[in-house]
């Protein structure tokens, strides 16, 4: 908001410094500083609220070291990280970016989905929460939002790069083609890595092809926001676990968006031009603002929890932006502390009920799932655990970072 109304004070009365609202690094900036104050100020005040409204966490026992202790802790903290982020994204960003409208869309939509679930959680003493299917519908319906967004609106386009060789003078020059719809992305590891959805559609020619891609596309889309909603949802099951992995993530994607939305950058870097993503790096300030100053509170001993408010939230944010920025497929890598919790989950499910057939008694391969329960069963703090993961994490995020040039 606050964009528009420099650009309409400069042209009219030339205010000192107000051009610097047309950078997108100033605004960002000023976002990621604001978040962080909201997130920490008013972190304090939410946390005695909920404390007020005895809207605690309900732990079950399950042997784990100091679990009792965090029973009665208040939950739904999850509040402070969409709080954190829509506030400084309304004022910072341009309000008609149609990427910030999908993250707002995306925030909020998941963020409803979580704390109905902590509601059911709390109020109705139900341990379960919300329904397993009702959760898949919720990410499903988005999924199926943000998938018709990508294919169908007009302004999310992509620009190809041309190289022209003039044989009078025998110099080579670049230009930018003009914007197209396209269903592009990025292959990692891969020289020439970009790769169309329509090529599935393989046996079709190149106009029934891209009529029919999001045939294809949209259940991908759904495939990915559910497997990383779910990935956080799971990983948060210590203190501090889920925010702490989740920053240098989301600080990679605002670097593929920055990078993606500058035409110099991604000419240099020779990568994908995505026009407008530039203005994905306000939200992603702010979100990681929300997340630093929420973790000021979720750090052991947590004050707090997010519940599945926040980290449903944080898996669907995280693979809208990967999605955006045409950096889905490098999900697995990225999100690889998502993926190996999601993982330990399905293997130990599977591999107890596949024993439990063949001889007549379930068995485990961890000996406890998702994978960080497993290490506190081996007595190690939750502290050296969540520490290890976000070392974990950073690397991931530098490999990550790493395929703007190994390819």
């Amino acid at each position: 908001m606050l964009y528009y109304l420099f650009e309409f004070l400069n042209s009219h009365f030339d205010i000192p410094g107000g051009g610097l609202f047309r950078f997108i690094t100033f605004r960002g900036i000023l976002a990621g500083i604001l978040s962080l104050f909201i997130a920490i100020f008013y972190g304090k005040k939410i946390i005695l609220f909920l404390r007020r409204k005895q809207l605690g966490e309900s732990v079950r026992e399950l042997g784990l070291e100091g679990q009792t202790e965090k029973s009665g802790t208040p939950t739904m903290g999850g509040i402070i990280i969409i709080l954190a982020t829509l506030i400084p994204t309304l004022i910072f960003a341009k309000p008609d970016n149609i990427y910030v409208i999908m993250l707002i869309i995306t925030l909020l939509w998941m963020g409803a989905i979580g704390a109905l679930d902590d509601y059911l959680k709390i109020y109705r003493k139900n341990k379960d929460g919300l329904a397993g299917i009702f959760k898949i519908i919720g990410q499903v319906g988005l999924g199926v939002i943000i998938g018709s967004i990508m294919c169908f609106h007009p302004a999310i386009t992509i620009k190809e790069k041309i190289t022209n060789y003039d044989y009078v003078s025998h110099k080579t020059t670049k230009s930018l083609s003009a914007e197209k719809k396209s269903l592009e992305t990025n292959v990692p590891f891969f020289k020439n890595n970009e790769f169309n959805y329509q090529k599935v559609l393989f046996w079709l020619d190149d106009e029934a092809a891209m009529k029919y891609a999001w045939l294809i596309f949209i259940p991908i889309v759904i495939f990915i926001i559910t497997a990383v909603s779910n990935g956080a949802n799971l990983t948060d099951g210590i203190d501090g676990l889920a925010a702490g992995v989740s920053i240098p993530v989301v600080g990679t994607l605002g670097a593929f968006a920055w990078i993606s939305g500058n035409v110099i950058f991604s000419d240099y870097l020779n990568i994908m031009y995505i026009p407008n993503t530039g203005e994905l790096s306000i939200f992603i300030a702010a979100f990681m603002g929300g997340l630093i100053g929420f973790l000021w509170y979720n750090g052991f001993p947590a004050q707090i929890f997010m519940g599945d408010t926040g980290s449903l939230t944080i898996g669907g944010v995280i693979a809208v932006m990967a999605i955006i920025v045409r950096k889905e497929l490098l999900i697995p890598v990225l999100c690889g502390i998502f993926l190996i919790e999601n993982l330990s989950v399905v293997m130990q499910v599977a591999y107890f009920k596949y024993t439990k057939k063949k001889y007549g008694e379930g068995r485990r391969i961890f000996l406890m799932a998702p994978l960080h329960h497993h290490f506190q069963k081996k007595k190690i703090h939750e502290n050296k655990i969540v520490l290890r993961f976000v070392i974990i994490g950073g690397l991931l995020a530098i490999i990550s970072l790493l395929t703007l040039k190994i390819r």
